[in-house]
């Protein structure tokens, strides 16, 4: 089986903006987003082309930006779609990063393709790309176990232990993110997915 590699250009995170949902469970992507900027010492910048913030990271003679959409969690391929056609990048460049219903906190998942299992970001997304197949970094928030309690669920705060389980996977996953932007996805998976030893 070929390795699966990549050539990541655009790291997106979901979430809405605005102060109301800074902390729900949402805006797990701009969470993660916001760490990786941080940890390249990047500073994100709105963009009213995109009407998104950008941040753009240099690596290997390439440009990475970093989008996070300000058009609440519905509109976010608008965003990903005009700055995808402005420097002409395709899905399969793009790394997609979201809050994930099926994972348990603390269980952070990369993948390529696949469909939008109800998450309207990836929804639109998909409906404005024409395409699935762009890669996303799955952030596991829990599931309220009632289909009729997710949007009220992820509307809102995790717990305290929760959100330590999140902060903690997502800072395991940055120790990856080299080998995302070197392109190597399998081993950046091999990595995330082994469970470390306690």
């Amino acid at each position: 089986m070929p390795a699966l590699t990549a050539d990541i250009r655009l790291i997106v995170g979901l979430g809405n903006p605005g102060a109301d949902y800074v902390d729900t469970r949402h805006n797990a992507g701009f969470w993660f987003v916001d760490l990786l900027a941080n940890r390249l010492s990047l500073s994100f910048r709105f963009e009213k082309r995109f009407n998104a913030e950008e941040a753009r990271y240099r690596a290997d003679d390439n440009d990475i930006f970093l989008l996070k959409p300000m058009t609440f969690m519905n509109r976010s391929g608008q965003s990903v779609g005009a700055l995808a056609r402005f420097y002409k990048l395709k899905p399969q460049q793009m790394l997609v990063v979201h809050d994930e219903l099926d994972l348990a906190p603390g269980d952070n998942r990369l993948k390529q393709g696949g469909g939008h299992g109800g998450h309207n970001g990836l929804r639109d997304m998909i409906n404005h790309l024409g395409a699935r197949d762009f890669f996303r970094l799955r952030l596991g928030i829990g599931h309220p176990g009632d289909r009729d309690q997710v949007v009220n669920y992820v509307l809102h705060q995790p717990s305290i232990v929760d959100r330590d389980l999140i902060d903690e996977a997502n800072q395991r996953t940055l120790e990856v993110m080299p080998q995302v932007f070197a392109g190597r996805i399998d081993k950046a998976m091999q990595a995330l997915h082994t469970p470390s030893e306690q």
